[in-house]
């Protein structure tokens, strides 16, 4: 290699450097938050999807009528519990069986929830089999 070719190569790489340098140099802008901002945190949970489905549009549709601004709702991933059973109670050690229970969830925000929506929302007749935790951040 030539003395030529190895300064090219310095230089460029000095130019990689300094620019990955000033790169890191100044991080970017977050967004501000609103100090006034409040959110209602509905997290749903339920064995099956259908129903765990039409719950969370029926919470949806609660919020939209009192015009509320609903940001969801955001599927969560899926909890799946596994049990392994003998289905012998002697012998056949090897021979098993599997059950499972599937939780699915899902996330819905409320932002700046009226009182009127929080009310609405309390009175809200669901079905069973399905569980809600309700959050203000």
């Amino acid at each position: 290699m030539t003395a030529e070719a190895t300064a090219k190569k310095r230089v460029s790489r000095a130019k990689t450097v300094k620019k990955t340098a000033d790169a890191s140099a100044a991080p970017a802008p977050r967004a501000k938050k609103a100090d006034t901002a409040h959110r209602l945190r509905i997290k749903v949970r339920a064995y099956e999807h259908g129903i765990l489905d039409k719950s969370v549009k029926q919470i949806i549709d609660t919020a939209a009528r009192y015009n509320a601004e609903v940001v969801g709702p955001v599927p969560l991933p899926i909890d799946i519990k596994k049990y392994t059973v003998n289905r012998a109670a002697f012998i056949d050690k090897d021979s098993r069986e599997q059950f499972e229970m599937r939780i699915h969830k899902r996330m819905i925000d409320i932002l700046n929830p009226a009182p009127k929506v929080i009310e609405a929302l309390t009175n809200i007749d669901l079905p069973s089999g399905v569980s809600i935790d309700v959050k203000m951040m």
